[in-house]
């Protein structure tokens, strides 16, 4: 099976770990992965500020360049960003051409976790944490782009792993991408609390699935010189 991976910004810029760990996972699990170097953000920061038609021409960019590669999927380490890109056909339904390549790229584009879990369909890949860990459900993954079970799955399967609830699990973290800018106060006081809650659960590790989560997150952390790691779920299920 082929598959394209896109990175995503920050991925590519911030956490390639969480990249290399996701195609050492994907390859693990027989996956064929290829990299087109010409893919570049999926327009939601734009898009989310309100400036769509700005936004357009980097959406543009990254739809051809990943049905360029002909791959029979499209994965991605960040739920947020692959809700982005199966907004494309109602972002470009004036334009019935683009609209019609938008959907082809949606129709295969998956999230990480779901991929493994309704593509792949593999509810466990022999990874290993021995740790007591805290699960951070992020908004636009699991409200919007409608994955829940996928990540709770592969992780009940980790071996040595105790996932344990919190409080306020559910509740936003407060990054929320230009939210933490124009709204950072609100933003600090969102992120301290969630912080605070998985702080009280005693818990080693916070574990997510999108990088602009996990960085609001680990920020809050460092600043309180708390030894809480922060990791992607791409960190946990690609080592044994």
């Amino acid at each position: 099976m082929h598959v394209s991976f896109f990175s995503t910004c920050l991925v590519d810029n911030i956490f390639p770990d969480i990249g290399i760990d996701s195609v050492k996972l994907l390859e693990r699990l027989g996956c064929t992965i290829v990299f087109n170097p010409q893919q570049t953000c999926c327009g939601q920061p734009l898009a989310n500020s309100g400036y769509q038609q700005k936004a357009k021409k980097s959406m543009h960019l990254l739809l051809d360049t990943l049905l360029e590669d002909e791959a029979d999927y499209i994965v991605a380490p960040s739920g947020s960003c692959v809700l982005q890109i199966k907004e494309y056909s109602t972002l470009f339904a004036d334009d019935h051409q683009i609209a019609d390549k938008a959907g082809e790229l949606a129709a295969k584009t998956f999230e990480l976790t779901d991929f493994i879990v309704n593509v792949l369909q593999k509810d466990r890949v022999e990874s290993t944490l021995r740790a007591k860990a805290v699960y951070h459900p992020s908004c636009h993954m699991t409200r919007l782009l409608g994955v829940k079970e996928p990540p709770l799955t592969l992780l009940a399967n980790v071996a040595g792993l105790e996932l344990v609830p919190c409080k306020g699990q559910d509740k936003c973290c407060g990054f929320g991408g230009t939210f933490s800018v124009k709204m950072a106060d609100l933003s600090g006081a969102m992120v301290a609390e969630k912080v605070d809650n998985f702080i009280a659960t005693g818990a080693d590790c916070v574990i997510g699935c999108d990088a602009g989560c996990l960085m609001n997150i680990k920020a809050r952390l460092e600043r309180l010189n708390h030894p809480m790691q922060v990791l992607h779920i791409a960190n946990v299920l690609a080592h044994s």
